[in-house]
């Protein structure tokens, strides 16, 4: 009797250790805080001043999540993805307030085709475009160096909430995928909604990669249905519908990397564009249309295993078309970028942005802002400053 009991009881630890090892689920995130000089800062009395500051996610925004995957045999897997984004200088919450702002998914991948999967998810301009440019957290890493707006999504500053996407597996370096977000309206199954699309094809040492998103429908302050909402600050602009589209390269030697990136963005009938990610401001009355041209060139350089030096130029075209008052923008942005690894999870970094505009035609709306830092009272801004970034 005691050696049966024995046997079961050691045939139900194994059942219960192989079901464990066909489980996963991990907790990751990072934080990243550093010290910033910001040069020209708008003050309350709308003049300019200098200005030193805490900053949050210079490089990488704080986050934490989880994530899980479940063997169901036959190369099938159940996947989910939980995401926070925090503001470490304070300890709030980001995304206006949303717990899983970042991302709030679930699915079923295929080891042979994809993944399929359900709910607040990143278009594929994040997933495709933006690990080849300086900006965002792709290629270097950096907040900061976002294009005017993030009118492009490259900084991801956009989620897509109420989507079905499908990301496949590579196929001989190919891969593609395509997006459709709900309204979430009754009888208005068009108005809110949102499709994006792409691919990416590796060859040896490049990376190309194509993607295209258009949010329909009308956006105004205070929303919280549709693919995008206002009152979380998803929506990067109010007004009418928007398309983004762009393509890029890179070519990577050993860990060394330069990368070459355009995208088109434009918006119908805009009534106002977010500004420092935290308000909208108002554009002119009889805005028809307001579109951006941006190219971007990276590169990264390593000097030794664990020190990279980096280096980044933007050149942003800008046309605001309004019966009032039109405007022709157009931002030049240069960072560079210093970076030392004390280990793989922990490093410290320095790094300074200069950024001019120019042909505002005295709107405010296009001054100088470098990132979601607090925007300049004029057409330049000098950003410096260093910190430290910590992965778990």
């Amino acid at each position: 009797m005691k050696i049966r009991s024995t046997v079961i009881a050691t045939t139900g630890l194994l059942v219960v250790a192989a079901a464990h090892a066909q489980s996963s689920v991990t907790l990751y995130g990072v934080i990243d805080t550093g010290v910033m000089y910001v040069s020209g800062q708008k003050s309350s009395t709308g003049a300019g001043s200098s200005n030193w500051l805490i900053n949050s996610g210079t490089l990488t925004t704080p986050r934490w999540g989880l994530r899980g995957n479940e063997d169901l045999g036959g190369g099938l897997s159940a996947i989910f993805w939980l995401e926070n984004g925090f503001n470490s200088s304070t300890g709030t919450l980001r995304n206006g307030g949303t717990f899983f702002g970042r991302q709030a998914a679930v699915g079923i991948q295929s080891q042979q085709f994809g993944a399929l999967t359900l709910g607040r998810q990143y278009d594929f301009l994040v997933n495709y475009l933006q690990p080849l440019s300086g900006a965002g957290a792709g290629g270097l890493g950096n907040n900061i160096a976002i294009h005017p707006f993030d009118n492009d999504n490259i900084g991801n500053n956009v989620r897509i909430n109420n989507s079905v996407k499908f990301s496949s597996t590579s196929f001989g370096g190919l891969k593609v995928g395509a997006m459709y977000a709900f309204s979430g309206a009754a009888g208005g199954f068009g108005n809110g909604s949102a499709y994006s699309g792409g691919a990416s094809y590796s060859y040896g040492p490049l990376d190309f990669a194509a993607a295209y998103l258009q949010i329909n429908g009308t956006r105004v302050a205070g929303s919280a249905g549709g693919a995008t909402s206002t009152s979380d600050f998803d929506a990067e602009s109010l007004g009418g519908r928007q398309q983004i589209y762009g393509a890029g390269v890179k070519y990577r030697i050993g860990e060394s990397s330069i990368g070459l990136l355009w995208t088109h963005s434009s918006i119908n009938n805009p009534t106002g564009i977010i500004q420092g990610a935290s308000s909208y401001v108002v554009l002119p009355s009889g805005s028809s249309n307001l579109k951006f041209d941006n190219f971007d060139i990276s590169g990264r350089y390593l000097v030794r295993p664990n020190l990279s030096l980096a280096a980044y130029y933007s050149y942003t075209i800008g046309e605001l078309s309004s019966a009032t008052h039109g405007a022709r923008p157009h931002w030049n942005q240069v960072m560079g970028q210093v970076d030392y690894l004390f280990s793989k999870r922990t490093d410290v970094y320095f790094e300074g942005l200069y950024q001019t505009v120019g042909g505002g035609n005295g709107l405010s709306v296009f001054n100088a802002e470098v990132g979601v830092l607090p925007p300049s009272a004029t057409g330049s801004q000098l950003v410096v400053g260093a910190g430290i970034r910590h992965r778990f």
